[in-house]
């Protein structure tokens, strides 16, 4: 059957995304014989007219199965089939919808939008394997560097001055394995069955590490100007909180409510952790000023290279009051567990030749570019579509839980990792949407998956 003439039929009162349906046929024709390998199947804009769709919908169906190896396309030639599904294969449960294709002999490719990857298309390869090359030229240690190795130490006190503003002395710094592990370390410091509030919706890593030190977190609420400061409950041991870009809602701590938490702390003599995640990338505006800047003597700052670069230097940095500090560099040589220096002489070697410096206005210009795309595939869908213009991830409001469900499945159906909010909540959720993250995907799957999302989205807030 020549590829032109396939009986692809549509539902549009299917919940089903149109993209999907479109895809769900052609993978059909081509496991059922209808399609060959080797044929050339229409253009998008040909099949889109031929449908009765928007050009958006057939670029996303065909980019969905490109990225899982069905078909590829050839400059000046046009889009092919170049593998089948196995006739008789069974999707596995919990697949695709009933009447849909086999499922492929290998696993299908998945986008992944969750909050919190790193962009790796900004980052500059050569400059990456350079700082490889200049770490492993250092000569080796004789002794464990509990503090941290003094090369990271200082690149980290200049980064944090230049595009922090904060002021750090180096007997204030410690090098974490990230920030999750240094909620660890200050929790294990903490009094055993201390309360400690956490932000709801937030950051369960941060709550799990807390409670496996034996606190008790309890939720601290959250709204469009960040931590409500003034319900948080007495008798707490500690606050843990992302004030630069609240975690996953997308707000900042108002500039009031960072001068009352400190207050509050230093008149209950409670401490504050300050998650700076991903306080390097703004778009906007400048950032607050930090709450470590504000008060010193009552907060724990924590930050990574985890979103800055990858996860894979293993990397962080946790500026803590004197006293603190000296606890937990008393518990590192006792045990004689610290980060791994690697990660740390990589981060220096970036710092000392300035790619550190440019892969950060890089990273801000992808990101910038990213999220207005974002913004403009969800115009028109009825959603809001909240967060400041910073990060790699911003927050699509759904109108319950049900229809948050709906979205995250049928994404998830199509090849696309998204997280509800409902995952960041420790309590019954009281926030419903989607965290749609935009730094991870390589760029040319950012916009089909999106695409996808929108349109799944959309439909919830029609169905009300």
């Amino acid at each position: 059957m020549p590829a032109d003439d396939l009986p692809i039929v549509l539902d549009r009162d299917d919940p089903e995304p149109l993209a999907v349906q479109v895809a769900d046929a052609l993978r059909s024709a081509a496991g059922s014989g209808a399609l060959r390998v080797g044929d050339r199947l229409s253009s998008t804009r040909a099949l889109a007219a031929r449908l009765g769709v928007s050009r958006t919908v057939t670029a996303a169906a065909y980019d969905q199965l490109l990225a899982e190896g069905w078909l590829a396309g050839r400059r000046g030639s046009g889009t092919f089939v170049t593998a089948a599904p196995r006739r008789g294969h069974r999707q596995p449960a919990g697949g695709r919808r009933p009447g849909a294709t086999a499922a492929p002999a290998r696993e299908p490719a998945v986008v992944d939008l969750a909050a919190g990857r790193p962009c790796l298309d900004a980052l500059d390869r050569a400059a990456w394997r350079r700082a490889w090359r200049a770490a492993a030229e250092r000569p080796p240690t004789r002794e464990p560097a509990y503090a941290g190795h003094p090369e990271f130490r200082r690149s980290v006190l200049d980064h944090l001055l230049r595009h922090r503003g904060l002021t750090a002395e180096p007997e204030q710094l410690l090098a974490t394995s990230g920030t999750t592990a240094g909620v660890s370390e200050i929790a294990a410091a903490l009094p055993a069955g201390s309360v400690v509030a956490l932000e709801e919706p937030g950051y369960r890593r941060a709550a799990a590490a807390l409670q496996e030190r034996g606190l008790r977190v309890v939720p601290a609420a959250v709204d469009g100007n960040g931590l409500r400061v003034d319900r948080l409950p007495t008798g707490l041991a500690a606050v843990y909180c992302t004030p630069a870009h609240q975690f996953p809602l997308g707000s900042r701590l108002s500039a009031d409510r960072r001068v009352a938490l400190v207050e509050r702390a230093r008149a209950e003599g409670f401490l504050v952790l300050e998650d700076d995640y991903d306080g390097e990338m703004r778009y906007d505006v400048a950032p607050l000023p930090l709450l470590a800047a504000l008060g010193p003597d009552v907060v724990a700052y924590l930050g990574t290279s985890s979103k800055l670069l990858t996860p894979a230097l293993g990397v962080g940095w946790l500026v803590a009051p004197p006293e603190l500090h000296s606890r937990l560099l008393a518990v590192r040589e006792r045990t004689s567990i610290r980060p791994s220096p690697a990660g740390q002489l990589v981060f220096a070697a970036l710092a000392e030749y300035g790619d550190l410096a440019r892969h950060l206005r890089r990273l801000r210009a992808e990101l910038t570019d990213r999220r207005r795309r974002v913004v403009e595939a969800f115009a028109g869908t009825g959603a809001p579509v909240l967060g400041d213009a910073a990060g790699g991830h911003l927050r699509v409001d759904l109108p319950s839980a049900a229809a948050e469900a709906a979205v995250i499945d049928g994404a998830g159906r199509a090849g696309v990792l998204l997280a509800g909010l409902g995952e960041y909540h420790g309590h019954p959720a009281t926030v419903f949407g989607v965290s749609v993250g935009y730094a991870g995907p390589p760029g040319n799957q950012l916009d089909p998956a999106v695409a996808v999302v929108a349109e799944l989205v959309r439909r919830a807030w029609s169905a009300g």
